[in-house]
């Protein structure tokens, strides 16, 4: 019996970091802000790290870090890169038993350029784990008491499938649905939500999934169904989680990033973590901050996760107000 299984990608990341990478503003951008190099130059870079990632995994090494019996479902390509993830995960100790290896595809690759305050682009290439199918997650023999699910590329019906299972199973879900299934819009993943038992987003992925410009706490309202629990992150500015009715915010410490990737799933996955091992929502809260911020202060999405619960009194750090 697992604690928890999670589903999800599996990446290599390569992060560049450079000097020469310059942050112009311009309207040619959709973001309204763009990273430039000179076009046809040869460019130095400064620092490289190579490292594994993608919310399958990630989450997979908090969970295990933790003490948790864990497993990771995903899809590898047979290459260098799909070796590096199942190093990864054998020194996280995560089961890769369920990990399917395609003879014919590649492990999904992100290049992350990086300025020297830590503000990047990721050129992605989503490789075989952007492709789940039923046969990826063999639900009916998956023996955990939770699962931990991220993106699945989109697919609807395979996420009821396999939530629907998993509910007959009596295994609690937590979801951090990808960009492809919030543009599905709250109305068709109605469903879906209610059968989760928590909900794991950030502020802008909750204003998709919603329709609307809320603030953080009306979203964590408008989002919650009977008995789920809802968590909205949004940066610096903290955490609302709401249970019940009862809505909770948490604010971080202020450390400084090197590099915000991963940070998601490092709150996530130790936000449930702390559920799992029977913590109340303020400590989860508080651990799943702290877990994050560790995480945002090295180069890659598992080099800074906790090895261990923190204390009282490093949680303490972190204060929780009742909305």
């Amino acid at each position: 019996m697992f604690d928890v299984i999670t589903i999800g990608s599996a990446v290599q990341d390569a992060f560049l970091v450079s000097r020469d990478f310059q942050i112009i503003r311009s309207t040619k951008f959709r973001t309204g802000v763009g990273e430039c190099v000179s076009l046809g130059s040869k460019i130095e870079v400064d620092d490289f790290y190579l490292t594994t990632g993608g919310g399958g995994t990630n989450t997979a090494a908090t969970f295990a870090s933790l003490g948790l019996k864990t497993a990771c479902i995903t899809r590898i390509g047979n290459d260098a890169p799909g070796n590096a993830v199942l190093s990864d995960l054998k020194k996280y100790k995560v089961s890769t038993k369920f990990i399917r290896i395609l003879k014919k595809g590649m492990t999904g690759y992100s290049t992350l350029l990086t300025t020297t305050d830590g503000e990047r682009s990721v050129l992605v290439h989503r490789g075989v784990s952007n492709n789940f199918s039923a046969a990826d997650i063999p639900i009916n023999t998956c023996n955990t008491k939770w699962l931990y699910v991220s993106s699945l590329g989109g697919d609807i019906a395979l996420a009821r499938m396999v939530f629907t299972k998993a509910k007959k199973k009596g295994i609690r879900i937590a979801w951090n649905p990808g960009s492809k299934e919030l543009k599905s819009g709250k109305r068709k993943l109605n469903p879906l939500l209610k059968l989760v038992d928590v909900l794991l987003v950030n502020k802008e992925e909750a204003r998709i999934l919603s329709g609307t410009n809320a603030e953080s706490k009306k979203l964590c309202e408008n989002l919650t169904y009977k008995d789920n629990i809802v968590l909205v992150s949004d940066g610096i500015r903290g955490v609302h989680v709401c249970k019940n009715g009862k809505v909770y915010h948490g604010r971080p410490t202020g450390v400084n990033a090197i590099s915000r990737t991963g940070a998601g799933d490092a709150l996530g996955s130790s936000f449930v973590a702390s559920l799992l091992l029977r913590k109340g929502i303020e400590e989860a809260i508080q651990i799943g901050i702290l877990n994050a911020e560790s995480v945002i202060q090295s180069f890659g999405a598992k080099q800074g996760i906790l090895k261990k619960v923190p204390s009282k009194k490093s949680r303490s750090r972190i204060s929780i107000k009742t909305l």
